[in-house]
C-alpha cells in the first residue's frame, strides 16, 4: 500500500510559505493506519524497545497502537506547562526563537530502552531536545523513527542515533 496517497499536503499552513504535512487523512483510513501502525512495529522491533517516547501531540497517536504490540509503554514528551507533578524541563533553538519541552521527572528509569517517535521530522530540533531529557534521566536512546521524514531539510544528518521513516519527501 502506498502511505503517501494517505497523506494531505496543506499549502501555507500554519504560516504562508509552509507545506503543511497532514496525518488526520492517514489516521481517518482503517487499513492506511493499520497498515502505518503494523510497519512502524516492524522497524521498531529489533531496536528491543522497553519504552516509546511520544513527542506533543501527534507523536502520541504514532506511539499509543504501535507500543502494544511491542509490549511496551509510552512516556509523553510535552510542551512546557502541560504535564503533573514533578517535571524536567529543556529549553532548545528554533529557527526564530526557542521552546521548551518537559517529561515527568520519573518517566525513564536508568538503563531503559527507549524510542523516540513522531508524526514527522523536519529540522529534528525536537527530537534531539527529547533525546536529551531521556539521557539526562538516565535511559538510553536506542533509536527514533516518524511516518513522515522531510528529507529535502536534512535533519537525518544532524541526529546522533538510527533513525527510520515510513515514508519520505525529497522536496517541499
Amino acid at each position: 500500500m502506498d502511505l503517501k496517497k494517505h497523506i494531505r499536503q496543506i499549502p501555507d499552513f500554519p504560516k504562508p510559505g509552509i507545506n503543511f504535512f497532514d496525518i488526520s487523512t492517514l489516521i481517518g483510513h482503517p487499513e492506511a493506519w493499520r497498515t502505518a501502525v503494523d510497519r512502524m512495529v516492524a522497524l521498531l522491533r529489533p531496536w528491543k524497545p522497553d519504552i516509546l517516547a511520544a513527542i506533543d501531540a501527534r507523536g502520541f497517536l504514532v506511539a499509543a497502537p504501535v507500543a502494544i504490540p511491542l509490549n511496551c509503554g509510552v512516556l509523553m514528551i510535552r510542551k512546557s506547562g502541560k504535564l503533573p507533578g514533578k517535571v524536567k524541563s529543556h529549553s532548545y533553538g528554533l529557527e526564530y526563537g526557542t521552546d521548551v519541552i518537559e517529561i515527568q521527572h520519573d518517566a525513564v528509569k536508568p538503563g531503559q530502552r527507549v524510542v523516540i517517535l513522531d508524526d514527522l521530522l523536519a529540522t529534528g530540533g525536537t527530537l534531539m531536545a527529547a533525546a536529551k531529557l531521556i539521557r539526562d534521566s538516565g535511559g538510553e536512546v536506542v533509536g527514533a523513527a516518524a511516518l513522515i521524514e522531510l528529507s529535502f531539510l536534512k535533519a537525518r544528518a544532524k541526529l546522533d542515533m538510527p533513525f527510520e521513516a515510513l515514508m519520505s519527501y525529497d522536496s517541499e
